[in-house]
């Protein structure tokens, strides 16, 4: 009797990081149901895929889901994520937050599915703690303009841990920091795609402050293995994943110029309420207990996002 594929449910599977996961899954031989309204993820991320083992469905997970026949692996990726996302659809990153994080830890219920949440660096706040390791409370504006965000991704921790301790649900946690890569949206808001889309257009670059706060950029490829190696895992988290190596906004802003050749300027503008002023993952239990770090340095991930981008924008004018 063949054997049958197993199963992986991946919400924001049309998103920039669920779409990586989608390949991810496909290539290890999995069945992938990539579910997703399209609010801020796109079918041009999956318009590549022609694989038989996978489906795409349109759906808003705030609603319900409903899934016929086994799943194994639920991946809750579903959720504005750029402060330019979740600024102008507060209510739905709420929604995603707390109703969708319910339904699809109802699914993964059901179906005795493994379950495992995507939540972010963001729960630290504007961090008094660096870098900031997993036991770390944060430092939280709950009415701020991001707590929407924020407040949505620590309840949906609260009530994946509650699944997992009163219904016996096997869940995991990943803590999320900076990601970039190919299939990130030129208008995204956040700094790697607002300085690439703002280089190659001969444009300023502009950042927020003065420049000094500092971010900790992962590449999209790291980050997969990361998940992949924590969902697999016998471990709950929450689990850090992110790059240790620290900089700050301006470095950032010249590395991109350098590599891009580009001639524009830096300029600057007023920093936004409650923008974290540090941000840098201390990613040692993910070290000891998934034998995970990254491994593609900046200067090449860049250059392969870049690619992407030029791409993206020829196709624009063309």
């Amino acid at each position: 009797m063949k054997r049958r594929r197993e199963r992986v449910l991946i919400t924001g599977g049309a998103g920039f990081i669920g779409s990586h996961l989608c390949d991810h899954f496909l290539a290890r031989g999995f069945e992938v149901l990539c579910v997703d309204n399209l609010l801020t993820g796109s079918v041009d991320n999956i318009a590549h895929i022609r694989h038989p083992a996978f489906r795409f469905i349109d759906l808003d997970v705030t609603s319900y889901i409903y899934i016929e026949g086994p799943v194994d692996y639920i991946l809750h990726f579903a959720s504005p994520a750029s402060p330019k996302d979740y600024l102008e659809l507060p209510i739905q990153t709420l929604k995603v937050g707390s109703l969708g994080t319910h339904k699809a830890l109802g699914l993964a219920m059901a179906k005795k599915a493994v379950f495992l949440l995507a939540s972010t660096s963001e729960v630290y706040g504007d961090p008094l703690e660096h870098p900031q390791k997993e036991s770390y409370w944060g430092n939280v504006n709950p009415v701020g303009p991001r707590g929407v965000y924020d407040e949505a991704k620590r309840f949906a921790e609260a009530l994946t841990v509650a699944y997992r301790t009163a219904q016996s649900v096997d869940t995991k946690i990943v803590r999320i920091f900076n990601t970039y890569g190919p299939r990130m949206r030129l208008g995204d808001g956040r700094a790697i795609p607002n300085f690439l889309s703002q280089a190659l257009r001969g444009r300023p670059l502009t950042v927020f402050g003065d420049g000094t706060q500092t971010r900790s950029f992962c590449y999209i490829d790291d980050l997969v293995e990361g998940i992949d190696r924590l969902l697999m895992s016998r471990h709950a988290g929450p689990v850090n994943l992110g790059n240790p190596k620290e900089l700050t906004l301006n470095e950032m802003a010249r590395k991109v110029i350098e590599l891009t050749g580009s001639r524009s300027r830096i300029v600057y503008r007023p920093l936004p309420t409650d923008d974290p002023k540090v941000r840098q993952p201390d990613i040692r239990l993910a070290r000891k207990l998934l034998g995970w770090s990254p491994r593609v340095d900046l200067t090449k991930g860049l250059l392969r996002t870049i690619a992407y981008f030029r791409t993206r924008l020829a196709g624009r004018r063309s």
